[in-house]
């Protein structure tokens, strides 16, 4: 049995240096791995289970993966509730799972990067796997850790190829002989939720033999599942009851813990995905340059969907030979794909996808083809959103602050009286954003979200569906940082898309502006200039009052 107030005393005494080797000494010597994990279980079963638990978090998030490493000084605010979060998750894993975590810290050589740690601490942890992957592309993080992180995207392996095809045979059962399916005996892809392997089969329509992939569920989701709805739900209401500590709106950081369940819900719900899938191919039917995957419906289950094997390169690898100008057309290529396609849609709830980190998008060099993979998380945005959001993009550009807030109100969820509330709330996050934009430069689409995120911060609520986009899309700024720079022009971008398939797709496209929004851009787009003499004018009056500033250095 494991001496937790010593465990808890030596955490607390000893240097960095000494912590692993004196962790090793409480268990027992000559044991096999399973005996050592068996220990630690037992620990965690005691009476001074809790206290081995907080003194191994303790030790996790200050020695081992280090928040300080993790999070970086430009959110220097979140790196209280990470690390308190992080905690919450040690704290309440089951000892199964958590048992062998430990025994891997403590024998892990000391000097393994952080990085490299916490890839180990996540791993069969799927809710923290997904929170990798969309953070993996910020350009703030350490390189060292995007690197790792990144790994996420290809590089996790926790099934063995033995158990995903014994899934497959068991949930298609009598099928596998009627179609003929034989399933590979190697893994091609895994996810957090889900693995992906190879098979052929013989289609009775054609009567050939063709090749396809199976996205499986992996065999422990199901018994982790249930653990993990419990602990983001156990965080959402311990961030609640906290919320003061932090300095955030009530609701933020609860609400940021229910929509990772929420999604979550979503990785697991084969069905929805594959009508998501069917639903896609048609959004995208007339773009060759874009692919989604064909669904072999014969073939599904609410465990395993089938598909077509698609070709490809992971799109920030395959452009890595590319010329300057190419890369720039693939970035292009996202932007149209990923965002003017579903918000200029002519359907009336449009589908966009939710999670397009660099693993999910494939690039084929010779055709030019781009694969979007992996429809899982998915959210849609009806007429009136995508209208709101076309304003509120074109009111950032013209730098209009009252054309700005009223897209906002217009997006944000309020009661009855809320809408006045709300402007006295954003007003001042609005005027202070458009301020910071420098009169030289053109507020983008990224300007935009980011004003959503600072709108958010201070306190209003927003759909669900546009709190995903907003991820989307800072998610694919990092994408597109990773193959053009910073200057990735999306607003340029959905301007050609509008032009160049207006005629040739109309059927399929839509503007989403009506007759009444084209006369107030035409208002606010004539006072413009006078905006931005009183920017400019502002600018040097506030050089001119700096200490130490002169007229001649104002001018």
């Amino acid at each position: 049995m494991l001496d937790a107030s010593a465990i808890a005393a030596g955490l607390s005494q000893l240097p960095p240096q000494q912590l692993r080797s004196t962790l090793a000494s409480y268990l027992p010597q000559g044991a096999t791995a399973a005996e050592k994990i068996q220990a630690i279980e037992n620990g965690l079963r005691s009476p001074l289970g809790q206290s081995i638990r907080e003194a191994m978090a303790l030790w996790i998030v200050d020695e081992i993966v280090p928040v300080e490493k993790l999070v970086p000084k430009q959110y220097l605010n979140w790196r209280a509730p990470v690390r308190d979060s992080m905690m919450f998750v040690v704290a309440r894993l089951s000892p199964e799972r958590l048992a062998p975590k430990l025994l891997e810290q403590i024998e892990l050589p000391f000097d393994t990067p952080a990085e490299t740690r916490l890839l180990r601490l996540i791993a069969k942890v799927p809710g923290l796997q997904k929170l990798g992957q969309v953070i993996a592309r910020n350009q703030h993080l350490h390189p060292a850790l995007r690197k790792a992180l990144s790994r996420l995207e290809n590089g996790i392996r926790d099934v063995r190829p033995e158990d995903i095809r014994s899934i497959v045979l068991k949930a298609l059962g009598a099928k596998a002989n009627r179609y003929e399916v034989e399933v590979s005996t190697q893994i091609l892809k895994e996810a957090s939720v889900s693995a992906v392997i190879r098979f052929s089969w013989k289609n009775p329509e054609t009567g050939v033999r063709e090749r396809g992939v199976f996205k499986v569920l992996k065999p422990h989701i199901p018994a982790y599942f249930s653990e993990d709805m419990d602990y983001l739900q156990g965080l959402a209401e311990h961030f609640g009851d906290r919320h003061h500590t932090y300095g955030f709106p009530a609701h933020l950081i609860p609400d940021t813990f229910k929509k990772v369940r929420r999604l979550l819900r979503h990785e697991v719900n084969f069905r929805r995905e594959q009508k998501t899938l069917l639903e896609a191919t048609a959004l995208y039917r007339s773009y060759p340059a874009v692919h989604i995957p064909k669904v072999i419906q014969p073939l599904c289950t609410n465990t395993i969907t089938a598909m077509s094997e698609e070709r490809g390169i992971k799109v920030t690898n395959a452009v890595l030979r590319l010329s300057t100008g190419a890369r720039r057309k693939v970035a292009e290529q996202l932007i149209e794909a990923l965002i003017a396609v579903p918000l200029l849609s002519s359907s009336a709830n449009a589908v966009f996808h939710g999670d397009p980190h660099a693993g999910n998008l494939l690039y084929h060099s010779r055709s030019g083809e781009l694969v979007i993979l992996d429809w899982a998380l998915r959210e849609r945005l009806n007429r009136e959103q995508r209208r709101h959001l076309a304003l509120l993009f074109l009111m950032v550009t013209l730098r209009d602050p009252p054309g700005v807030l009223h897209e906002i109100a217009a997006l944000a969820q309020h009661g009855p009286r809320g809408g006045v509330r709300l402007s006295g709330t954003i007003r001042p996050v609005i005027t202070e954003f458009l301020d910071r934009i420098p009169t030289s430069s053109l507020p983008s689409v990224a300007d935009a979200m980011r004003l959503l995120e600072d709108i958010a911060m201070a306190g209003i609520k927003f759909p669900a569906s546009l709190i995903m986009l907003s991820k989307v899309m800072f998610t694919l700024e990092g994408i597109l940082g990773d193959l053009v720079g910073a200057d990735s022009a999306v607003g340029i971008t959905v301007a050609r898309h509008i032009a160049m398939h207006w005629v040739r797709h109309r059927s399929e496209f839509r503007l989403p502006l009506v007759k009444r929004d084209w006369i107030t851009l035409q208002c606010s787009a004539l006072l413009l200039v006078s905006r931005l003499g009183i920017q400019w004018q502002q600018t040097l009056v506030n050089r001119w009052l700096k200490p130490n500033s002169s007229p001649a250095a104002a001018s």
